[in-house]
């Protein structure tokens, strides 16, 4: 019996590095970049509002899980700056989660509890954890970009020695 993928959709700044560093972590089959959680029908680059820059992931549960892949996403961005990333400025740039089930709202909310409790960044976490609505799909020559300009922008890295702790209750 064939597994049932499963979705992500995350926002975290410029999707280009999201989608560079997202599409290797073990257990993802797909991503797409694109425009989601704003007010523009059939976003675009030129024309996308409200929208933020988001990645849209695949992701077979029986190698990944939902939890892994929101570790690596705080990892890669500063979730503690608001509606910016790197030289990026403006509410396209914002960090968010966008839930597509009451269980994934519950793991990015704890997520986002572990990464407040454990110092890791300057601040406290400010992504926002939004239902999923509409995603745009971006232009061509914004999907795989960094995969055909390798030297080209981005604000997202691995942090080295960089790992989430589990908070401790009590």
């Amino acid at each position: 019996m064939a597994t049932q993928m499963q979705k992500a959709v995350l926002a975290g700044g410029c999707f280009w590095g999201m989608q560079d560093l997202l599409r290797r972590l073990p257990g993802v089959t797909g991503t797409r970049v694109g425009y989601t959680g704003g007010d523009v029908p059939n976003a675009t680059y030129r024309n996308h509002g409200t929208h933020a820059e988001a990645i849209e992931i695949t992701f077979d549960p029986e190698k990944t899980d939902f939890r892994t892949i929101l570790e690596t996403f705080f990892q890669i961005h500063d979730p503690s700056t608001k509606n910016r990333q790197g030289n990026d400025i403006g509410l396209s740039y914002r960090s968010a989660i966008y839930y597509v089930d009451d269980e994934q709202k519950r793991i990015a909310e704890d997520t986002i509890a572990d990464v407040d409790a454990s110092g890791l960044w300057p601040g406290k976490v400010v992504t926002e954890v939004e239902p999923e609505g509409p995603f745009w799909e971006a232009e061509p020559e914004h999907q795989d970009y960094l995969e055909r300009y390798p030297d080209g922008y981005t604000c997202h890295f691995p942090r080295a020695g960089w790992r989430l702790p589990a908070r401790t209750t009590g």
